[in-house]
């Protein structure tokens, strides 16, 4: 049996009248740059997660470099980021001129450990961006109490969380995306909602904030040739906002598709003392971008799956410290014990909604077989 780690063709047959339709419309329309289609998945978007302004820009990395800059973070400044994610969380505080502050994981949740982003602020931080890797929400409610102690701007990547869920004691459950200053959202293809190219979104519930965003993306104007400062050329296109149009339809279902393949991976996994499940608390609903186990024969058991026709993935191979990009800040793996640890251990089986449940036995029957 052949299993991709994800199987976007599929998908598309799913919905290929609807998404050739669209598609169609716009270019018929030319409506390529801005237009009807743009305007419409701002709306959507917004209305779809609980948030009131919704920003589409050309990638998820653009998304968080705007809205640093429109933050006014900079040079001098310190921004805390995790240990383990994609570089582009790193890399946009770099790209604003500011400094990099990585703090180490939650072995639980592989999230920032809240416990020690305070150990790590300085006079010089200016703002925190937890990151809900894997489609697990972080801790939001001692994020934003350290944010608020210590006058901090929070910044969700939301990369990998469409639809994913945090509950708040006080104020019910909340999606991630909605909880801080600002959050950005990623639509690269194989995200939960995915474009058929690059593509990403800013969202808000400020409206200074939302106005500076939308300028920073286009030029730093409002007006055709108004430019009122120098921005960036980040701008979602009509193709791939009519494509997402088209798959917010169904993005609560794939979600729910995702829950499940979950929920069956962990019941029928939990018996492998080698390996170490992905759990949620109650206080979380993932969207399960990725389904991340941990073991100490990673590679070897990568390499069985592979034998057998089984795709998966790690993510990430090198926590973001130890990365060559970071010798600079002179870091040491012990300076890090969870990432770099788990950086040997994780793996990532595939998880999609299209999956079968024959397909996910067969996941687990050869990983039980490998471990036996």
């Amino acid at each position: 049996m052949q299993i991709p780690f994800v199987d976007l063709k599929q998908q598309y047959n799913s919905i290929k009248k609807e998404v050739d339709s669209a598609i169609s419309v716009v270019i018929e329309n030319t409506a390529f740059i801005k237009g009807k289609a743009v305007e419409d998945f701002e709306t959507l978007f917004s209305k779809t997660i609980g948030v009131k302004y919704c920003i589409g820009v050309a990638n998820g990395t653009d998304a968080l470099i705007i809205s640093l800059r429109s933050l006014g973070i900079g040079t001098g400044d310190e921004v805390i980021v995790p240990a383990n994610s994609f570089i582009a969380t790193s890399e946009a505080v770099s790209a604003v001129g500011a400094k990099v502050v990585f703090v180490d994981i939650n072995p639980a949740t592989f999230n920032i450990d809240v416990n020690q982003i305070e150990k790590k602020i300085t006079n010089k931080t200016k703002a925190i961006i937890p990151v809900h890797l894997y489609g697990q929400p972080a801790d939001m409610a001692l994020i934003l109490s350290i944010a608020k102690k210590y006058n901090l701007k929070v910044i969700e990547d939301s990369a990998q969380a469409h639809l994913a869920e945090y509950r708040f004691s006080s104020s019910g459950w909340k999606m991630t995306g909605t909880m801080g200053d600002m959050a950005n959202f990623s639509f690269f293809p194989g995200k939960n909602l995915g474009a058929y190219g690059d593509a990403g979104a800013i969202v808000t519930n400020d409206k200074v904030l939302a106005e500076k965003a939308r300028m920073y993306a286009n030029h730093g104007r409002i007006a055709k040739y108004d430019h009122e400062f120098e921005g960036y050329n980040s701008r979602l296109d009509g193709l791939q906002a009519a494509i997402l149009n088209v798959k917010l339809k169904y993005i609560k279902s794939w979600t729910d598709q995702r829950r499940n393949v979950a929920k069956l991976y962990n019941s029928m996994l939990k018996d492998i003392p080698d390996i170490v499940c992905p759990q949620a608390e109650e206080k979380y609903r993932p969207a399960w971008h990725l389904y991340v186990i941990r073991t100490g024969k990673r590679n070897q058991l990568q390499t069985c799956l592979k034998s057998k026709g089984i795709v998966t993935g790690i993510h990430y191979p090198i926590a973001l410290p130890n990365l060559k990009a970071y010798q600079y800040l002179q870091h040491k793996p012990d300076d890090f014990p969870v990432a770099s640890s788990f950086q040997e251990q994780i793996l990532s089986l595939p998880v999609f909604p299209e999956i079968t449940n024959a397909q996910i036995q067969y996941v687990v029957d050869s990983i039980k077989t490998f471990f036996k």
